[in-house]
């Protein structure tokens, strides 16, 4: 079984309800059919209801009607969240008027929903740029207690099975935050591990990564790493995490025996946190492209509740395979 599969059956045992604002995009509906179909989640269309019966009919989807399909426009709930949206930000010059309007936008009625609990998470970005999709996610759903960081971590699938856990291994922040400081990378480091265990399925032994194993080199990016590794401990002392290390040192047994004698991370780690996004993006990039590694994400973490942004290009599968990674971390929170 590979590893959406896994998750698949992780998300059927939780059934999650999971909102869809772009309701009517083709690739959307078509993968909420089928999460229908094999019980991944409970689906909630945002959408004009004729033209979601419509689109179903058309493309001979047999299992929307499972779906339950709320109209932005014509929302029995509009004013409780219109309430909800201003008691949120009107501090922030949000207006009653601006409210009304802006509840009427898929996006940002799908936040709210997961705000006010009526969806657990939420899946978008199929027809909608990344700004646009997490805006009223960060304004209105917002981070966890005691978290500041929104992250991205990516799922690597290695074909060579000698590296993290038979192959797989988490990557993080791959996708969000440019230069984070030592406390943010220390959130972010802690949030990886969270997801490891909620999406991946295995302890995490996370080594936190630098162009320094123990001290080598001396400089103040080292030192970052340092004390991002002190204060990821302290946050959560329940997860195994190690640092500064070098890449190879983190990865090859022997290499870490060599370098960081006693570590129970260095040659072991199966969750990678890099120090900067630019090195976490080309890494990703460079070991999925000639590694021939598949590479899962962005799967975003730190949000007080489940937000996930598709590429623009995903495929039907992709957006099946995120809505089942999605309900597992609902699941997990």
């Amino acid at each position: 079984m590979n590893f959406i599969e896994q998750v698949k059956e992780k998300a059927k045992r939780q059934m999650q309800r999971i909102v869809l604002p772009e309701g009517t995009e083709e690739r959307t509906i078509k993968a909420a059919d089928i999460v229908l179909k094999e019980g991944l989640a409970e689906i909630i269309l945002i959408g004009n209801p004729d033209e979601i019966r419509h689109l179903a009919s058309e493309y001979y989807l047999e299992h929307i009607g499972k779906a339950t399909i709320v109209d932005p426009k014509n929302n029995p709930k509009k004013q409780e969240y219109i309430d909800l949206m201003l008691k949120l930000r009107a501090a922030k010059g949000l207006t009653p008027e601006q409210a009304a309007k802006l509840i009427e936008d898929p996006l940002y009625l799908g936040a709210i929903m997961v705000k006010a609990g009526d969806a657990d998470g939420e899946v978008a970005g199929a027809d909608n740029a990344t700004g646009d999709v997490l805006r009223p996610a960060f304004q209105y759903v917002k981070t966890l207690p005691g978290v500041s960081v929104v992250s991205g971590a990516f799922i690597m699938i290695i074909p060579d099975k000698m590296f993290g856990e038979e192959g797989m291994m988490v990557f993080a922040d791959c996708a969000v935050h440019p230069n984070p400081t030592a406390e943010e990378l220390a959130q972010i480091a802690v949030m990886t591990g969270r997801t490891t265990r909620a999406i991946a399925g295995f302890e995490p032994r996370i080594a936190m990564l630098s162009f320094s194993t123990k001290g080598s080199a001396k400089n103040e990016m080292v030192d970052k790493v340092v004390e991002a590794t002190r204060l990821a401990k302290e946050m959560d002392p329940s997860l195994q995490i190690d640092g500064e290390l070098q890449a190879d040192a983190a990865i090859i047994p022997g290499i870490g025996a060599k370098k960081a004698p006693g570590s129970a991370i260095a040659g072991k780690a199966n969750v990678l946190v890099f120090p900067t996004l630019e090195v976490g993006n080309i890494s990703y990039k460079l070991v999925q492209r000639m590694a021939h590694a598949e590479a899962i994400g962005p799967v975003l973490q730190g949000m007080a509740a489940p937000i996930n942004d598709l590429s623009r290009g995903c495929s039907v599968d992709d957006i099946v395979g995120l809505i089942a990674i999605t309900s597992c971390q609902a699941s997990a929170k």
